[in-house]
Parts: C-alpha cells; sequence; structure tokens
C-alpha cells in the first residue's frame, strides 16, 4: 500500500519512502497500470486530442503548443487525426472517451450531433479550438474566422484595391476556411463591392493547387487587381503562377492569405496574410484544460479569444 501510494506521489509518504519506491521501479523495470488505476479513479492521466490532419503545418504547431504546455503535468496526450470527416472524428471521440481521458480537447465547433453528445455527457472538460463563431459544449479557445476575413478585406480595401477574386479550397470540408471567405466577401459588400470572379476546388489546400487554380483565373482574362486565398499554401502557389505569367506582385496584382507560415519570409514577394497563434493556442488551452480538471471554471475561465495579426508584407510599402 505505501508503494502504491509513493507511486501515486501521495502526500502521506515522505519524500525518502517515494524515492526508495521510485528507485526500486526503476530497477525493476516497473511500469505503472494505468487502465488498473483508472477504476479506481475513474479517470487515467490521458489528454485526448483530435486534429483535422497532420499534412498541415496549422496544426503541428498547434500540437508542439499542446505538447510543450503539459509537460511536467503528469498528463500525456494521445492524438487523433480525422482527415475532415465527421464520421471518423466521431468515431475517433468514442474511442478515445473508452480510455477515460482527463480531459478532451477538439478542433473546431461543428462536430456532428453525436460527437457533441459524447462530449457533454462525458464528464470531464472539453475544449473546443481553433474557433471561436459557434456554440460551445464546454472551454473554447481560439478565433473567430469570420472577422479575419472581414479584417483582411478591410485592410485590403483601404489600399485601394477594389476589383477582387477569391481562390479557396475544400470548403465543403474546411469549416474555417469557408468562414473566412463568407466574412471577406461581407466586409466588401459593406464596402460597396463583390467579388468579381472566384476558383474553388474540392481538393484540400496545397501549393500546386494554388498554382493551378491561379494559373486558369489568369488565363480567363478577368480583370482582377487582388486574389483572396483560403490560406498560405494556396497563396504561395499563386505567387508562382503570377511570376510565370510574367505579372508583378503586388503592384499589379496583389496576394493575400492566411496563417502568417514561415516559408513566406523565403519567397521572392512578401505576401500579405494574417497571423494566427497556433502554438499559443495549444499552450493556453493545456492551461485552461488543466485547471478545469483541478476545480470547476467560471464562465469568463472557460473562453479565450485572439486576434489575427494582419500583415501586408509588400503591399505596404
Amino acid at each position: 500500500m505505501t508503494a502504491s501510494r509513493a507511486l501515486r506521489g501521495a502526500a502521506d509518504v515522505s519524500e525518502a519512502n517515494i524515492e526508495k519506491v521510485l528507485r526500486a521501479a526503476e530497477e525493476i523495470g516497473y511500469v505503472t497500470n494505468h487502465l488498473a488505476t483508472s477504476l479506481s479513479s475513474q479517470t487515467t492521466n490521458l489528454i485526448g486530442v483530435v486534429v483535422p490532419s497532420m499534412s498541415n503545418v496549422v496544426f503541428a504547431e498547434v500540437l508542439a503548443g499542446i505538447s510543450d504546455a503539459i509537460q511536467q503535468s503528469g498528463k500525456q496526450p494521445v492524438f487523433g487525426i480525422s482527415n475532415y470527416n465527421a464520421e471518423v472524428e466521431q468515431d475517433i471521440i468514442r474511442d478515445m472517451l473508452s480510455w477515460r481521458p482527463s480531459g478532451m480537447i477538439v478542433t473546431g465547433l461543428e462536430q456532428s450531433e453525436q460527437s457533441r453528445k459524447l462530449l457533454a455527457g462525458a464528464g470531464i472538460p472539453v475544449a473546443q479550438i481553433m474557433d471561436i463563431d459557434g456554440e460551445a459544449i464546454d472551454i473554447n479557445v481560439g478565433l473567430s474566422h469570420a472577422d479575419a476575413g472581414r479584417d483582411m478585406a478591410c485592410a485590403l480595401m483601404k489600399l485601394g484595391r477594389s476589383k477582387f477574386a477569391y481562390i479557396g479550397s475544400a470548403l465543403n470540408k474546411d469549416v474555417r476556411a469557408r468562414k473566412r471567405m463568407e466574412g471577406f466577401r461581407a466586409e466588401l459588400e459593406k464596402g460597396g463591392l463583390s467579388l468579381v470572379t472566384s476558383r474553388i476546388d474540392d481538393e484540400f489546400s496545397s501549393l500546386p493547387l494554388g498554382r493551378a487554380l491561379t494559373a486558369e483565373l489568369l488565363q480567363s482574362g478577368v480583370d482582377v487587381d487582388c486574389i483572396y486565398y483560403s490560406n498560405d499554401d494556396m497563396a504561395a502557389g499563386g505567387l508562382f503562377a503570377t511570376m510565370a505569367a510574367g505579372i508583378q506582385v503586388p503592384q499589379r496584382l496583389l496576394l493575400a492569405g492566411f496563417n502568417g507560415l514561415e516559408f513566406l519570409e523565403g519567397l521572392p514577394v512578401r505576401l500579405a496574410t494574417a497571423r494566427s497563434p497556433r502554438r499559443q493556442i495549444g499552450k493556453e488551452v493545456i492551461r485552461i484544460l488543466l485547471e478545469a480538471i483541478k476545480h470547476p471554471l467560471a464562465p469568463e475561465q472557460r473562453r479565450l479569444v485572439f486576434h489575427p495579426e494582419i500583415d501586408l508584407g509588400d503591399s505596404s510599402f
């Protein structure tokens, strides 16, 4: 019983005895059976984390922030990837909850009805991240993508641009990108403008796709002076398409993306973008979740809103 309490870090065991037990456990290669522990405590030390993609550096940085913040907490993150599929996400959530995690982190606010029921009834803190445009189950850490789109449209109109095009991808699956596009379009209409044209593909975003869609738009001969992209990958592809066509960026055609990815600094032209605090979101959601595991939080403590920073790149000169 003393050894069991020592391994759990119980306060009624002396430091000397804890040290002896840990040294003995290391010598014999003992591994704590957390599953057995969960039978009495009703939870394990696991934190379930569900993201839609790992090929997208955005979510890799979120996970890096989570990993940084969770160290020394006694908790371990377990990751699942949904590939933007609501049914896959639902299966992952159900499987993770069967292991009795201490808390759950899921991406976005648009989980299926069944997933929301599972999370709401789990009896543990649940955090939804990256988006605040909707109704949260419990904890909510992220940014308004609708506002991000509106802010970019406002900034570009202030630069004197008036003939806008939009190029995006997988808007039927990437809800946050769709919200940015809708916010962008709404702000244009508020300013008496509208999208001249758009190109939207069902494939997920990539630099080659951004290049192909931009080349298609340029070849159509439509007169535009600014293209807003669903993200930086697509915008970077657009830059290579304009270079191949001999079009000056940003003088003749301004290109704007979203996320503020590091690779933009290595491009021949600094594109306009909005910098999202991805790593910080990962760190802050763990901080709030760990507090919620210890004690109930007030409503204002369960919501944290970030605001992307507009960077107009070379367009600002």
